[in-house]
């Protein structure tokens, strides 16, 4: 019996070109550290300067009716986001294509999840803990964090470790930025619903305006449910997330593969399209980030302020 090769146009039909687009908004939406960032306008090219205030204005007060007024400048600065691809591969059997349209089966509406955490967990691996992360990306926020000293070693007592006056979110404001959330592992959550104020009220508690959201001291606080984070490099990462921004070069493209293989990471091979009657739906999107860290009045040097701080396991 002849072999059937299902083609690229018939397995294109499994995306609705009208959909493609909220597969970003799923993929942000998996990424804890997306889910609290600023999102800027796409980018037209494969990068962008970001103006960042570098030096504040001077007032001072004017002698008498004929003094001089005080002169002064503002000065910027430009930071950079370059966008890299980030790409899923997703096997996908010939027959289950096959009996997903004599059936009428969703086969999309299974697939689509699966593209959307994979390409959550790449995002948080590199921002976060700079796991694979491209040459042309900065430092990771973890691997920042610590080079500014802004990293809180467990002590165990967490409400002081967090909310003391050298804690967590003390760090982030003696560099002059509010705290505006936090994201963590979901492990932490036993230890955070034990937290309580000098008046035995609980500060980790569900928010007003969902009950399944929590708020730490009244900021919102996000828990990773991809499997990226790390408990042994960071227990929690607070800070002011208007500071931490990104942007899409290119919204999600997708192609059907028919042919070739898909090996791992050491070069083995794991599938053979054409041998083993499969087809492969590869996905694959392009953005990038960074940290603006503006001057501000509290700390004018960059290079001692950060709106970000850690909270990081003891050394065994």
């Amino acid at each position: 019996m002849p072999l059937t090769i299902t083609s690229r146009e018939d397995a294109e039909v499994l995306i609705p070109a009208e959909v493609t687009h909220e597969i970003i908004q799923g993929a942000v939406a998996q990424s804890v550290v997306l889910s609290r960032a600023r999102k800027l306008p796409n980018l037209p090219s494969n990068t962008r300067e970001i103006p960042v205030l570098k030096m504040l204005p001077m007032a001072g007060f004017v002698n008498g009716d004929t003094g001089l007024k005080a002169l002064t400048k503002v000065q910027w600065d430009k930071k950079k986001i370059v966008a890299e691809e980030i790409a899923v591969i997703i096997p996908i059997p010939e027959s289950v294509l096959n009996d997903a349209a004599d059936n009428g089966y969703d086969i999309w509406a299974e697939i689509r999840p699966l593209v959307e955490q994979a390409f959550g967990q790449v995002i948080d691996n590199a921002i976060l803990f700079g796991k694979e992360k491209p040459d042309s990306w900065r430092d990771s926020l973890l691997d920042t964090i610590k080079s500014h000293n802004h990293a809180v070693t467990e002590t165990g007592d967490l409400y002081i470790d967090l909310l003391g006056e050298d804690g967590v979110f003390g760090k982030v404001e003696e560099s002059g930025f509010e705290v505006s959330g936090s994201v963590a592992g979901i492990r932490i959550k036993s230890s955070l619903r034990s937290l309580r104020d000098k008046n035995e009220r609980p500060i980790f508690v569900p928010t007003i305006q969902d009950a399944s959201r929590y708020a730490l001291d009244g900021t919102p606080i996000e828990f990773s449910k991809n499997g990226t984070w790390d408990n042994t490099k960071a227990k929690l990462i607070a800070g002011d997330f208007t500071q931490l921004v990104y942007a899409i070069r290119q919204d999600l493209t997708y192609k059907v593969l028919t042919e070739g293989v898909i090996s791992d990471s050491d070069g083995k091979v794991i599938l053979n399209l054409a041998q083993q009657d499969s087809v492969a739906l590869r996905c694959v999107m392009r953005m990038g980030w960074e940290l603006p860290n503006p001057i501000n009045a509290e700390k004018p040097t960059e290079t001692d302020r950060l709106p970000f701080a850690a909270l990081v396991p003891a050394a065994d």
